[in-house]
Protein backbone atom coordinates (compact mmCIF):
# COMPACT_ATOMS: atom_id res chain seq x y z
CA UNK A 1 0.00 0.00 0.00
CA UNK A 2 1.37 3.59 -1.26
CA UNK A 3 2.09 5.49 2.14
CA UNK A 4 1.65 9.02 1.90
CA UNK A 5 3.37 11.86 3.98
CA UNK A 6 1.54 14.25 6.59
CA UNK A 7 3.05 18.30 6.34
CA UNK A 8 2.28 18.35 9.67
CA UNK A 9 5.53 19.50 11.10
CA UNK A 10 6.46 19.18 14.49
CA UNK A 11 9.69 19.63 16.63
CA UNK A 12 11.02 16.29 18.14
CA UNK A 13 13.72 16.72 21.19
CA UNK A 14 16.75 14.36 21.33
CA UNK A 15 15.74 12.36 23.77
CA UNK A 16 18.72 11.49 26.47
CA UNK A 17 20.94 8.89 25.98
CA UNK A 18 19.52 7.93 22.56
CA UNK A 19 21.94 7.50 19.70
CA UNK A 20 20.23 9.26 16.57
CA UNK A 21 20.11 7.12 12.73
CA UNK A 22 19.08 8.94 9.73
CA UNK A 23 18.16 6.63 6.44
CA UNK A 24 19.08 8.29 3.48
CA UNK A 25 17.66 9.05 0.43
CA UNK A 26 16.61 11.34 -2.23
CA UNK A 27 13.34 13.92 -2.29
CA UNK A 28 10.23 13.01 -4.34
CA UNK A 29 7.81 16.19 -5.47
CA UNK A 30 4.47 13.80 -5.11
CA UNK A 31 5.74 11.45 -2.42
CA UNK A 32 7.98 13.50 -0.24
CA UNK A 33 10.69 10.65 -0.99
CA UNK A 34 11.86 8.05 -2.83
CA UNK A 35 12.85 4.36 -1.61
CA UNK A 36 11.24 1.14 -0.52
CA UNK A 37 8.95 2.70 2.39
CA UNK A 38 8.23 -1.23 3.83
CA UNK A 39 12.05 -1.07 4.23
CA UNK A 40 12.60 2.33 6.24
CA UNK A 41 9.57 1.03 8.06
CA UNK A 42 11.12 -1.86 9.13
CA UNK A 43 14.07 -0.13 9.86
CA UNK A 44 12.18 2.44 12.09
CA UNK A 45 10.35 -0.43 13.60
CA UNK A 46 13.59 -2.23 14.58
CA UNK A 47 15.54 0.96 15.60
CA UNK A 48 12.64 2.14 18.30
CA UNK A 49 12.94 -1.33 19.73
CA UNK A 50 17.05 -0.78 20.18
CA UNK A 51 16.69 2.46 21.39
CA UNK A 52 17.34 4.27 18.01
CA UNK A 53 15.47 7.60 17.07
CA UNK A 54 15.37 6.97 13.42
CA UNK A 55 13.83 9.01 10.52
CA UNK A 56 14.19 9.23 6.98
CA UNK A 57 16.19 12.44 5.45
CA UNK A 58 16.59 13.59 1.74
CA UNK A 59 19.65 15.11 0.64
CA UNK A 60 18.29 18.60 0.07
CA UNK A 61 16.65 18.25 4.05
CA UNK A 62 20.16 17.77 5.35
CA UNK A 63 21.91 20.87 5.89
CA UNK A 64 25.39 19.81 8.15
CA UNK A 65 25.21 23.73 9.98
CA UNK A 66 21.74 22.88 11.70
CA UNK A 67 21.16 21.38 14.84
CA UNK A 68 17.79 20.13 13.71
CA UNK A 69 16.84 19.01 10.23
CA UNK A 70 13.38 18.22 8.47
CA UNK A 71 13.15 14.37 8.13
CA UNK A 72 9.81 11.98 8.13
CA UNK A 73 8.82 9.29 10.76
CA UNK A 74 6.66 6.35 10.34
CA UNK A 75 3.12 6.33 12.81
CA UNK A 76 2.96 2.55 12.58
CA UNK A 77 -0.70 3.05 13.97
CA UNK A 78 -1.97 4.96 11.56
CA UNK A 79 0.10 3.59 8.64
CA UNK A 80 1.43 7.04 7.44
CA UNK A 81 4.77 9.27 7.34
CA UNK A 82 4.48 12.52 8.74
CA UNK A 83 7.16 15.52 7.95
CA UNK A 84 9.14 17.01 11.74
CA UNK A 85 11.90 18.74 12.94
CA UNK A 86 14.10 15.94 14.21
CA UNK A 87 17.71 16.08 15.95
CA UNK A 88 21.05 16.18 13.59
CA UNK A 89 21.65 12.56 13.30
CA UNK A 90 24.68 10.73 14.57
CA UNK A 91 24.98 7.86 11.89
CA UNK A 92 23.53 8.46 8.37
CA UNK A 93 22.75 5.01 6.49
CA UNK A 94 22.79 5.25 2.69
CA UNK A 95 19.88 4.38 0.99
CA UNK A 96 19.82 6.40 -2.34
CA UNK A 97 17.88 4.02 -4.11
CA UNK A 98 18.87 4.93 -7.57
CA UNK A 99 22.31 5.48 -9.09
CA UNK A 100 21.89 8.27 -11.54
CA UNK A 101 20.04 10.22 -8.45
CA UNK A 102 23.77 9.52 -6.48
CA UNK A 103 25.52 10.62 -9.33
CA UNK A 104 24.31 13.60 -9.39
CA UNK A 105 26.74 16.56 -8.43
CA UNK A 106 24.85 17.74 -5.43
CA UNK A 107 24.03 14.43 -3.65
CA UNK A 108 27.92 13.58 -3.97
CA UNK A 109 29.25 16.96 -3.01
CA UNK A 110 26.96 16.38 -0.21
CA UNK A 111 27.90 12.39 0.71
CA UNK A 112 31.64 13.62 0.56
CA UNK A 113 30.62 16.63 2.80
CA UNK A 114 29.02 14.30 5.59
CA UNK A 115 32.52 12.24 5.69
CA UNK A 116 34.72 14.86 6.18
CA UNK A 117 32.58 16.25 9.16
CA UNK A 118 33.31 14.99 12.55
CA UNK A 119 29.69 14.86 14.10
CA UNK A 120 28.59 12.28 11.29
CA UNK A 121 29.41 8.45 10.63
CA UNK A 122 27.99 7.55 7.20
CA UNK A 123 28.72 4.20 5.53
CA UNK A 124 28.54 2.72 2.45
CA UNK A 125 28.67 6.03 0.64
CA UNK A 126 28.17 5.00 -2.95
CA UNK A 127 27.02 1.88 -5.58
CA UNK A 128 29.75 -0.23 -6.35
CA UNK A 129 30.82 -0.33 -9.83
CA UNK A 130 31.16 -3.97 -11.07
CA UNK A 131 34.36 -3.09 -12.98
CA UNK A 132 36.18 -2.00 -10.07
CA UNK A 133 34.97 -4.69 -7.51
CA UNK A 134 36.65 -7.21 -10.15
CA UNK A 135 40.00 -5.06 -9.92
CA UNK A 136 40.07 -4.90 -6.23
CA UNK A 137 39.27 -8.61 -5.86
CA UNK A 138 41.79 -9.58 -8.45
CA UNK A 139 44.34 -7.17 -6.57
CA UNK A 140 44.45 -9.45 -3.65
CA UNK A 141 46.25 -13.29 -4.01
CA UNK A 142 43.27 -14.12 -1.42
CA UNK A 143 40.46 -13.73 -3.14
CA UNK A 144 42.11 -13.87 -6.91
CA UNK A 145 40.93 -17.53 -7.19
CA UNK A 146 37.33 -16.57 -6.95
CA UNK A 147 37.41 -14.43 -10.25
CA UNK A 148 36.33 -15.12 -13.17
CA UNK A 149 38.27 -13.83 -16.44
CA UNK A 150 36.68 -10.64 -16.73
CA UNK A 151 37.67 -7.81 -18.93
CA UNK A 152 35.73 -4.16 -20.22
CA UNK A 153 34.10 -4.91 -23.74
CA UNK A 154 35.72 -2.11 -25.83
CA UNK A 155 36.53 -3.66 -28.61
CA UNK A 156 35.08 -6.30 -31.21
CA UNK A 157 38.80 -7.70 -31.27
CA UNK A 158 38.80 -7.89 -27.81
CA UNK A 159 35.44 -9.73 -27.59
CA UNK A 160 36.22 -12.38 -30.30
CA UNK A 161 39.94 -13.21 -28.62
CA UNK A 162 37.67 -13.82 -25.21
CA UNK A 163 35.28 -16.04 -27.07
CA UNK A 164 38.18 -18.18 -28.77
CA UNK A 165 39.36 -18.52 -24.83
CA UNK A 166 36.06 -18.51 -23.42
CA UNK A 167 33.00 -19.85 -26.02
CA UNK A 168 30.27 -18.72 -22.85
CA UNK A 169 30.53 -15.36 -21.47
CA UNK A 170 28.06 -13.22 -19.60
CA UNK A 171 27.95 -9.47 -20.81
CA UNK A 172 27.12 -7.19 -17.71
CA UNK A 173 26.74 -3.49 -17.59
CA UNK A 174 29.17 -1.81 -15.29
CA UNK A 175 26.25 -0.12 -13.03
CA UNK A 176 23.63 -2.34 -13.67
CA UNK A 177 21.07 -3.57 -11.03
CA UNK A 178 18.89 -6.77 -10.15
CA UNK A 179 20.29 -8.15 -13.81
CA UNK A 180 19.13 -5.73 -15.89
CA UNK A 181 21.20 -5.09 -19.19
CA UNK A 182 22.64 -8.96 -18.92
CA UNK A 183 23.65 -11.10 -22.05
CA UNK A 184 24.95 -14.45 -22.68
CA UNK A 185 27.08 -14.94 -26.30
CA UNK A 186 27.80 -19.06 -27.05
CA UNK A 187 29.77 -19.90 -29.62
CA UNK A 188 28.48 -23.63 -31.16
CA UNK A 189 30.80 -23.77 -34.09
CA UNK A 190 28.96 -26.78 -35.39
CA UNK A 191 25.93 -24.78 -35.98
CA UNK A 192 25.08 -22.92 -39.19
CA UNK A 193 24.36 -19.99 -36.92
CA UNK A 194 27.10 -20.08 -34.51
CA UNK A 195 26.68 -17.09 -32.22
CA UNK A 196 23.72 -17.54 -29.63
CA UNK A 197 23.12 -14.10 -27.72
CA UNK A 198 20.33 -13.93 -25.33
CA UNK A 199 19.56 -10.86 -23.88
CA UNK A 200 18.16 -10.97 -20.44
CA UNK A 201 14.35 -9.14 -20.23
CA UNK A 202 12.05 -8.74 -17.30
CA UNK A 203 11.49 -12.06 -16.37
CA UNK A 204 12.41 -13.87 -19.50
CA UNK A 205 15.18 -13.15 -21.97
CA UNK A 206 14.97 -13.47 -26.06
CA UNK A 207 17.47 -15.17 -28.19
CA UNK A 208 19.47 -13.86 -31.10
CA UNK A 209 21.24 -16.31 -33.54
CA UNK A 210 24.36 -14.65 -35.60
CA UNK A 211 25.67 -16.04 -38.92
CA UNK A 212 28.95 -14.31 -38.07
CA UNK A 213 30.76 -12.51 -35.47
CA UNK A 214 30.66 -9.47 -37.15
CA UNK A 215 26.58 -9.42 -37.07
CA UNK A 216 26.89 -10.58 -32.96
CA UNK A 217 28.68 -7.66 -32.59
CA UNK A 218 26.87 -5.39 -34.44
CA UNK A 219 23.74 -6.46 -31.73
CA UNK A 220 25.63 -6.51 -28.91
CA UNK A 221 26.25 -2.91 -29.88
CA UNK A 222 22.58 -2.22 -30.61
CA UNK A 223 21.99 -3.66 -27.28
CA UNK A 224 24.80 -2.21 -24.60
CA UNK A 225 24.12 1.75 -26.23
CA UNK A 226 26.05 4.13 -24.67
CA UNK A 227 26.59 1.93 -20.97
CA UNK A 228 29.59 1.02 -20.92
CA UNK A 229 29.79 -3.33 -20.20
CA UNK A 230 32.39 -6.05 -19.02
CA UNK A 231 32.49 -9.30 -20.62
CA UNK A 232 32.97 -12.19 -18.13
CA UNK A 233 34.08 -15.72 -18.19
CA UNK A 234 30.40 -17.70 -18.37
CA UNK A 235 30.59 -20.48 -15.70
CA UNK A 236 28.83 -23.46 -15.86
CA UNK A 237 26.90 -23.67 -13.22
CA UNK A 238 25.92 -26.35 -10.50
CA UNK A 239 22.03 -26.95 -11.22
CA UNK A 240 18.40 -28.27 -9.65
CA UNK A 241 15.99 -29.67 -12.12
CA UNK A 242 18.13 -28.44 -14.90
CA UNK A 243 17.84 -24.46 -13.72
CA UNK A 244 20.97 -22.95 -12.56
CA UNK A 245 21.06 -21.86 -9.19
CA UNK A 246 23.58 -19.12 -7.04
CA UNK A 247 24.28 -18.33 -3.25
CA UNK A 248 23.23 -15.29 -1.90
CA UNK A 249 25.44 -14.14 0.98
CA UNK A 250 24.55 -11.30 3.24
CA UNK A 251 27.76 -9.67 4.97
CA UNK A 252 27.16 -6.85 7.35
CA UNK A 253 29.45 -5.57 10.16
CA UNK A 254 28.63 -6.49 13.71
CA UNK A 255 28.84 -4.73 17.05
CA UNK A 256 32.71 -5.26 17.57
CA UNK A 257 32.94 -3.47 13.81
CA UNK A 258 34.14 -6.62 12.13
CA UNK A 259 32.61 -8.13 8.90
CA UNK A 260 30.22 -11.10 9.53
CA UNK A 261 27.74 -13.91 7.66
CA UNK A 262 24.17 -12.65 8.24
CA UNK A 263 22.89 -15.56 6.29
CA UNK A 264 23.65 -17.23 3.21
CA UNK A 265 20.45 -18.25 0.94
CA UNK A 266 20.27 -19.27 -2.57
CA UNK A 267 18.34 -18.63 -5.89
CA UNK A 268 17.01 -20.78 -9.02
CA UNK A 269 16.92 -19.04 -12.21
CA UNK A 270 13.74 -18.94 -13.97
CA UNK A 271 12.73 -21.17 -15.98
CA UNK A 272 13.20 -18.54 -19.31
CA UNK A 273 15.46 -16.56 -17.47
CA UNK A 274 19.43 -15.64 -17.51
CA UNK A 275 19.69 -14.54 -14.30
CA UNK A 276 18.87 -15.81 -11.04
CA UNK A 277 17.51 -12.45 -9.59
CA UNK A 278 13.67 -12.72 -8.13
CA UNK A 279 12.71 -10.06 -10.37
CA UNK A 280 13.99 -11.61 -12.95
CA UNK A 281 12.14 -14.88 -12.31
CA UNK A 282 14.10 -16.38 -9.88
CA UNK A 283 13.12 -18.30 -7.12
CA UNK A 284 14.37 -18.68 -3.37
CA UNK A 285 15.68 -22.13 -2.35
CA UNK A 286 17.09 -23.66 0.89
CA UNK A 287 21.30 -23.32 -0.17
CA UNK A 288 21.70 -27.21 1.86
CA UNK A 289 19.21 -28.67 -0.30
CA UNK A 290 20.16 -27.73 -3.73
CA UNK A 291 23.91 -28.43 -2.68
CA UNK A 292 23.10 -31.84 -1.62
CA UNK A 293 20.86 -32.10 -5.22
CA UNK A 294 23.98 -31.57 -7.19
CA UNK A 295 26.86 -33.43 -4.23
CA UNK A 296 26.85 -35.33 -1.21
CA UNK A 297 25.94 -34.49 1.83
CA UNK A 298 29.35 -34.05 2.75
CA UNK A 299 30.46 -31.86 -0.19
CA UNK A 300 27.51 -30.10 0.13
CA UNK A 301 28.51 -28.66 3.83
CA UNK A 302 31.92 -27.95 2.85
CA UNK A 303 30.98 -25.99 0.61
CA UNK A 304 28.68 -23.97 2.59
CA UNK A 305 31.25 -23.54 5.23
CA UNK A 306 34.11 -22.48 2.25
CA UNK A 307 30.81 -20.37 0.60
CA UNK A 308 30.83 -18.33 4.31
CA UNK A 309 34.48 -17.74 4.75
CA UNK A 310 35.02 -16.63 1.14
CA UNK A 311 32.05 -13.90 1.76
CA UNK A 312 33.75 -12.57 4.80
CA UNK A 313 37.60 -12.29 2.58
CA UNK A 314 35.74 -10.76 -0.33
CA UNK A 315 34.05 -8.11 1.92
CA UNK A 316 37.29 -7.41 3.81
CA UNK A 317 39.31 -6.92 -0.13
CA UNK A 318 36.38 -4.72 -1.21
CA UNK A 319 36.15 -2.89 1.33
CA UNK A 320 40.05 -2.61 1.23
CA UNK A 321 40.16 -1.53 -2.61
CA UNK A 322 37.27 1.27 -2.16
CA UNK A 323 38.94 3.13 0.46
CA UNK A 324 35.53 3.81 2.24
CA UNK A 325 34.18 2.38 5.43
CA UNK A 326 31.26 -0.07 4.38
CA UNK A 327 28.65 -1.38 7.00
CA UNK A 328 27.12 -4.20 5.01
CA UNK A 329 26.76 -5.60 1.25
CA UNK A 330 25.29 -8.67 -0.44
CA UNK A 331 27.01 -10.82 -3.22
CA UNK A 332 26.36 -13.28 -5.56
CA UNK A 333 28.28 -16.63 -5.35
CA UNK A 334 28.45 -19.54 -7.88
CA UNK A 335 29.39 -23.13 -7.69
CA UNK A 336 30.87 -25.12 -10.44
CA UNK A 337 30.48 -28.92 -11.34
CA UNK A 338 33.49 -29.38 -9.43
CA UNK A 339 32.27 -27.63 -6.65
CA UNK A 340 34.96 -24.26 -6.93
CA UNK A 341 33.14 -21.17 -5.14
CA UNK A 342 33.15 -17.92 -7.92
CA UNK A 343 32.07 -14.58 -7.28
CA UNK A 344 29.78 -12.72 -9.57
CA UNK A 345 28.47 -9.79 -7.88
CA UNK A 346 28.27 -7.26 -4.91
CA UNK A 347 25.68 -4.69 -4.06
CA UNK A 348 26.73 -2.18 -1.61
CA UNK A 349 22.89 -1.82 -0.73
CA UNK A 350 21.23 -4.66 -0.61
CA UNK A 351 17.70 -5.56 -1.11
CA UNK A 352 15.75 -7.22 1.65
CA UNK A 353 16.14 -10.52 2.19
CA UNK A 354 12.82 -13.12 2.12
CA UNK A 355 14.04 -15.24 4.19
CA UNK A 356 12.53 -14.54 8.12
CA UNK A 357 15.78 -15.37 9.70
CA UNK A 358 18.07 -13.22 7.68
CA UNK A 359 15.46 -10.21 7.08
CA UNK A 360 14.96 -10.26 11.23
CA UNK A 361 19.11 -10.28 11.65
CA UNK A 362 20.08 -7.70 8.79
CA UNK A 363 17.84 -5.30 10.45
CA UNK A 364 19.29 -5.76 13.96
CA UNK A 365 23.19 -5.52 12.94
CA UNK A 366 22.19 -2.31 10.95
CA UNK A 367 22.20 -0.83 14.97
CA UNK A 368 24.71 -3.16 15.71
CA UNK A 369 27.18 -1.65 14.12
CA UNK A 370 25.64 1.96 14.29
CA UNK A 371 26.19 1.54 17.94
CA UNK A 372 30.09 0.77 17.09
CA UNK A 373 30.67 3.60 14.96
CA UNK A 374 28.83 6.18 17.59
CA UNK A 375 31.22 4.58 20.47
CA UNK A 376 34.34 4.92 18.11
CA UNK A 377 33.24 8.58 17.56
CA UNK A 378 32.60 8.75 21.18
CA UNK A 379 35.96 7.82 22.16
CA UNK A 380 38.05 9.79 19.70
CA UNK A 381 36.10 12.91 20.71
CA UNK A 382 36.73 12.19 24.25
CA UNK A 383 40.86 11.42 23.11
CA UNK A 384 41.12 14.95 21.15
CA UNK A 385 39.85 16.66 24.35
CA UNK A 386 42.57 15.61 26.18
CA UNK A 387 45.41 16.51 24.33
Amino acid sequence: MELRASKKEEVYDRPAGRLVLAILTIENDEQFFRGNRNNFADIIKTGQEKGFLVYVLTVKNLVLNRSTLRGFVYIEQKDTWQQRLLPFPDIIYNRIPQREDEMLPAVRNKIAACMRDPRIKLFNPSFFNKWYLFEWLRGSKSTKPFIPATRKLLTAARLERMLQKHPFLYLKPESGKAGKGIMTVMVQPDKPLPYLLKVQENKKSSTFSCADFQKLWNRIKKECGSEPYIAQQGIQLASFNDRRFDLRALVQKNDRGKWDLTGIGARVAGSSSITTHVPRGGSIEDPEKLLKSSFNADQARRILIKAKQTSIMIARQIEKGSGFMLGEMSMDLGIDSQGHIWFFEANSKPMKFDEPHIRQKSLERIFQYSTYLARMRNERIRQEATR
